[in-house]
């Protein structure tokens, strides 16, 4: 039997950098894409410019994305809206840009932070542009630990890279409600666990029908995704 709407309804789509193989990763077009294909969620990456300002990008430097081999680290926001054409969003103009879209499709912004430097910055522009019902925190340990001390309420998801538990220790101190694996880690006896634990589970990054398939039959409570509409169309396939 094809997976339902019924059978999986609680689970979290989230679209891995906006809605990529239709507009570029990580920017205002790309987001609205995903959220009007149906996204739950929205994954984005933030790190820091040189003046301390959180943008949307994953990477360090612009290579990859827009051909430059600038880092952003050593780039003011004026230098990276003259090198990208005003296209990389500050993380303020995100929040004020899709205020609306997130309203009407009680969406969320699932915010990576690769970079640990990047969280205290993040999570206050968070609060000032009033967005913190509409968004939770993805990264490894160091960038959670750092997203828990700037926000005692956050909902997190800890990134972790390996079949072993994390420590209660570090559980103990950054309070995650997922944990966050690599699709290819992912089992039901795995899943089985997290749950006893009183844990979600999320999945990344999972882009072909049967790699979704087995992760919905795992039992993950989210995926993420490149694929956004090829997602949603499994989640509300019919019977």
């Amino acid at each position: 039997m094809a997976p339902t709407d019924t059978a999986f309804a609680a689970v979290t789509a989230v679209a891995h950098r906006g809605d990529p193989y239709v507009h570029r990763e990580n920017t205002l077009p790309s987001i609205h894409s995903a959220l009007q294909a149906g996204a739950g969620a929205v994954e984005i990456d933030v790190r820091l410019t040189r003046d301390g300002v959180p943008v949307l990008l994953h990477d360090a430097t612009l290579e990859r994305l827009w051909r430059h081999e600038r880092a952003l680290a050593a780039l003011t926001v004026p230098q990276l809206r003259d090198l990208t054409g005003g296209r990389v969003p500050t993380l303020a103009e995100t929040l004020s840009g899709v205020a609306g879209a997130l309203s009407a499709s009680s969406g969320r912004l699932f915010v990576d932070l690769p970079d640990p430097s990047a969280a205290a910055a993040t999570v206050a522009e968070v609060h000032a542009g009033g967005a913190a019902g509409h968004v939770y925190y993805c990264g490894g340990p160091a960038s959670m630990l750092a997203v828990r001390r700037a926000d005692r309420d956050a909902e997190i998801a800890l990134t972790w890279t390996t079949l072993a538990p994390p420590r209660p220790a570090l559980l103990a101190e950054v309070r995650p409600r997922w944990l966050n694996y690599r699709f290819g880690l992912v089992t039901p006896e795995l899943v089985a666990r997290d749950h006893a634990a009183g844990l979600l589970v999320s999945a990344w990054t999972a882009d072909t029908r049967r790699t979704m398939r087995r992760l919905l039959g795992a039992g993950v409570d989210s995926i993420t995704t490149n694929r956004i509409g090829t997602l949603r169309s499994l989640l509300h396939a019919p019977a």
